[in-house]
């Protein structure tokens, strides 16, 4: 007997990725999440056209959608996430194995540029007006969950291990970390937030904390590190998925990763509040991100927070 819903099912499929665009979206849509105006800006088209291509693909439940602030940005499912999960894996292997246009990619790149100009036009205007204390406590301050992080460390930690911050802030990590490892290099796109950092580190005379002023995904390391910390930095960064990759790149083959994020959540009010690229990412996603990358889960935990959000703790190991 046929099962009329599965093969409605695999016709939709099939009609989903017999167009050479929706295909293309599906290859861009690897590991990245844009808006509707993002790719039509991506790939020169209409609204009305990629609204109409987006369609087709959510109705094949090959894409997911996702609110952030005010936008809608569309994702790729997970394989898990689809009926056809033997189907959908192997159809993805080979989109995934075709290569970006060059003009494509170099538009990719452009609208990673946009993201990273607004976060750091957004905490410059903070630090000039004074505003950057206020801000780091909207959400969630250090202290609520600091101990989980050092657990965390002090189980993973050799005496001459060298460590990299991502984006430390004002630097209230900073010091905690130059205690454990034999060097901390940290690492911010912003010459005014390393400001903040170096002038913690001359106040508390931390002589093995390296400063480097640059885009996290574009560092050249002497040496590969030990350990790298992400600490509340992955929403702001324009591209989480591909960030990841490069981090994996800069450890040693033995290192470690210890993400701190928030869940997914819709409190659209950080997107102004706070900066945030993004709200928060669900656990699942950022292990199938880590695992792409090229780092197994080893730990995970979560914190409540008081004001309905939800932290995620999350230490990876390189495979």
């Amino acid at each position: 007997m046929i099962n009329a819903e599965t093969t409605q099912n695999i016709a939709s499929f099939c009609k989903a990725i017999s167009d050479p665009l929706r295909i293309m979206i599906l290859r861009v849509l690897l590991h990245n999440s844009f808006g509707v105006l993002e790719l039509t800006q991506l790939f020169a088209t209409t609204q009305s056209g990629m609204s109409h291509h987006l369609k087709i693909l959510l109705q094949a439940a090959l894409v997911v959608t996702r609110r952030e602030g005010n936008s809608i940005f569309y994702r790729r499912a997970l394989p898990k996430e689809h009926l056809l999960a033997n189907l959908h894996q192997a159809a993805l292997e080979e989109i995934d194995a075709l290569s970006i246009p060059f003009e494509l990619q170099k538009n990719i790149e452009q609208i990673y540029a946009e993201r990273a100009e607004s976060s750091k036009t957004f905490f410059a205007n903070l630090i000039k007006n004074g505003e950057l204390a206020q801000q780091d406590e909207l959400i969630v301050g250090l202290a609520q969950y600091q101990d989980v992080l050092l657990t965390l460390l002090d189980n993973n930690i050799a005496t001459d291990d060298i460590a990299l911050e991502v984006g430390p802030g004002e630097g209230k990590f900073i010091p905690v970390l130059a205690k454990r490892f034999k060097q901390v290099i940290a690492v911010d796109n912003s010459a005014e937030m390393l400001q903040l950092v170096e002038k913690i580190c001359n106040q508390q005379q931390l002589d093995n904390v390296n400063l480097q002023h640059a885009d996290a995904t574009k560092l050249q390391l002497a040496d590969k590190v030990d350990y790298i910390v992400a600490n509340m930095v992955l929403h702001h960064l324009p591209a989480p998925a591909e960030a990841l990759k490069h981090f994996k790149s800069y450890l040693k083959a033995t290192g470690r990763l210890l993400v701190t994020e928030l869940c997914h959540h819709q409190q659209t009010w950080v997107t102004d509040a706070c900066g945030d690229l993004w709200l928060g990412f669900e656990p699942d996603e950022l292990d199938h991100w880590a695992e792409a990358a090229g780092f197994k889960s080893d730990e995970s935990l979560y914190i409540g927070l008081r004001n309905g959000f939800q932290l995620q703790v999350k230490h990876f190991c390189v495979t």
